[in-house]
């Protein structure tokens, strides 16, 4: 009988409490899976300006998630990964659990894209067999899109995003 006592004593003072945290929980989770901002967005090239729709990841979260899980891009759509501070060139992108190839340009505070590189899928379900995709170089900004976008519109390092945001450099094409 005492025995029953305390189990019913811990039950009564656990399950209240899992009720209060269950729904803070539960608006995390939400809150984290809530539609990224949208946004037009041109790199320009020497073919001129390519017009972009992107979805923009500013929260360590949102740019952890990236893209992943996404069975498919629209073709003239993207992610803009966007940093406060300038990113080191060892620190790079990797493709865990994302389903599609994509290219990635790695951009400076000025808009200048820096690196180009092509990323596979990465079927590995541990994130330690992922390669990393990284710039060499700082960079402020990555902009990801379908496979070969940039080499079917010509656009190559050296070539000009219009970043979002006060004090960012104009293109000057």
């Amino acid at each position: 009988m005492h025995l029953n006592r305390r189990a019913f004593l811990t039950a009564s003072l656990v399950v209240p409490a899992l009720a209060l945290a269950w729904p803070l929980s539960a608006l995390a989770t939400t809150s984290e899976m809530a539609p990224l901002e949208r946004m037009p967005l041109a790199v320009h090239g020497a073919e001129g300006p390519h017009r972009l729709d992107v979805e923009v990841a500013r929260t360590s979260a949102q740019r952890q998630r990236g893209l992943m899980g996404r069975e498919s891009l629209p073709a003239d759509h993207g992610m803009l990964f966007m940093y406060s501070r300038e990113q080191s060139g060892r620190n790079g992108f990797w493709m865990f659990q994302t389903l599609i190839p994509l290219d990635i340009a790695f951009i400076n505070r000025e808009g200048t894209i820096v690196a180009i590189r092509t990323m596979q899928p990465c079927g590995s379900s541990s994130p330690s067999d992922c390669r990393s995709y990284t710039p060499d170089t700082p960079y402020a900004a990555a902009l990801e899109v379908n496979a070969g976008y940039f080499a079917k519109r010509g656009i190559r390092v050296g070539d000009c995003v219009a970043l979002p945001g006060e004090g960012q450099a104009a293109c000057s094409r």
